[in-house]
């Protein structure tokens, strides 16, 4: 089709005389809107050609050539004036519009006279919040992070059976609580994406999802046990039992697991993940220990003190050993519970990494039942971790083994053909050059 162009509107609205074939003239009203993208730049520009040629007068034949045949148009486009109106966008009068290209024109145009092409954001019913917002992404790194907390202080916790008289503590574990409380509020109001792969912001099946998934977890983990545990008037019993419970919370470690499954392609972000796992098995290990330990330390058949165990040993070495207190009958004293957990760290991480010293060692039938159990865990985790640590450092160090073999093989290639030593040192400077700009990546694939 030859179109030819008689003149402009606004630099965005044109008309177009045309013929699809000889003898048969069309009008086209034509349309150009930039696009613009979420940065707010022109991508691209839109064409649309609309076919005016039913609200135009008859136009004479082509034949004729000269001025006179512009004046006859020029005539047919005045007298389409109204068409004009009723296609274009209504614009301010007087606008200089000579000044500048028409190019920048358009380009200068603000967003209340062209339209915003972009991806349109999905609409979901009140209060529903989307689960890729900004709020909700900041929200679940705060939850991860707490979680965290969670995992490193609920065992150390339950394995000492102390009660939560440090206000500050107790202020903070009432925090967290508190804000895991909200965190399910907010989960009955999140989308989710279903089988499909579909966003699902119903909130009936929002909240059924979450009910059948999570719900019952997030609810135990924030339960105020710590609260009930700081009253004086609680039973041993029962405080030992609410300490147990706080052990749900660990099961929120699994939400963990999958927010950060999104951070695995990382090789550095794996690697600090590994030792973040293995530190976190050992600060667990090492919770069962003394708890062991405190456990069997003591002959509650006998009321005697086992000379073998080996808490009793820390305390004698370190100058606090356990003490009868004939007034109530019970055995007092002993080391102090940083020492102990220091002195129960050391000894997991020197069994998880087979280093074992033997100034620690397990001396009753409980003690030598779990070192056996925490052996064969920590063959399996280190054979895990360090293989996976040996995988990643080569995946690292991949591009810089295929750089250095390639500067080899060309050196190898110039000995053996005698290149002439300039030829040869600007053939190693253009492939050094060349390197550092594409990083060994092939710009023709």
């Amino acid at each position: 089709m030859l179109v030819r162009r008689c003149s402009v509107f606004m630099s965005l609205t044109s008309f177009f005389y045309g013929a699809f074939s000889p003898g048969t003239p069309v009008w086209f009203f034509v349309k150009i809107a930039p696009i613009r993208n979420e940065q707010d730049k022109v991508v691209l520009f839109l064409c649309t050609f609309s076919d005016i040629t039913a609200f135009k007068q008859p136009i004479e034949d082509d034949s004729c050539k000269g001025w006179g045949k512009f004046a006859r148009l020029t005539r047919a486009l005045t007298s389409s004036r109204g068409v004009l109106q009723q296609l274009a966008p209504s614009v301010q009068k007087g606008e200089n519009v000579h000044k500048h290209s028409r190019l920048a024109e358009v380009l200068q145009l603000g967003s209340e006279i062209l339209p915003q092409y972009k991806q349109e954001a999905p609409k979901t019913p009140p209060h529903i919040i989307l689960h890729y917002c900004v709020f909700k992404t900041t929200w679940d790194w705060v939850i991860l992070i707490l979680t965290f907390y969670t995992a490193i202080l609920v065992p150390y916790n339950v394995s000492f059976k102390t009660k939560q008289n440090n206000v500050a503590w107790l202020v903070v574990d009432s925090i967290v609580d508190v804000i895991f409380l909200v965190d399910i509020v907010l989960n009955f109001h999140t989308t989710f994406v279903g089988p499909a792969g579909e966003v699902i912001s119903d909130p009936k099946l929002i909240r059924m999802n979450y009910l059948k998934t999570w719900f019952v977890i997030d609810l135990l983990s924030c339960l105020p046990y710590d609260v009930i545990n700081a009253f004086e008037n609680v039973d041993e019993g029962i405080s030992s039992l609410f300490s147990s419970l706080k052990v749900v919370r660990l099961l929120r470690l699994g939400r963990v697991a999958r927010k950060l499954d999104h951070y695995i392609e990382y090789g550095a972000a794996v690697l600090v993940l590994l030792v973040c796992v293995f530190g976190l098995a050992a600060h667990w290990l090492a919770c069962i220990w003394y708890s062991i330990g405190d456990y069997e330390v003591i002959n509650e058949d006998k009321n005697t003190i086992r000379n073998e165990s080996w808490l009793y040993q820390l305390g004698e070495s370190i100058g606090s050993p356990y003490q009868l207190n004939t007034t109530t009958g019970k055995w007092e004293g002993g080391p102090s519970k940083d020492s102990v957990y220091i002195s129960s760290l050391y000894f997991t991480m020197t069994s998880l990494t087979s280093v074992g010293f033997g100034n620690i060692a397990p001396t009753t039938d409980g003690e030598k039942i779990f070192a056996v159990a925490m052996m064969m865990i920590g063959s399996l985790l280190y054979a895990t971790i360090f293989g996976n640590v040996t995988t990643i450092f080569q995946q690292m160090y991949a591009n810089t083994n295929r750089y250095h073999e390639m500067l080899n093989s060309v050196r190898d290639f110039l000995k053996l053909y005698q290149v002439p030593k300039g030829l040869s040192e600007r053939v190693m400077d253009y492939i050094v050059s060349t390197w550092s700009m594409s990083r060994g990546i092939d710009t023709e694939k």
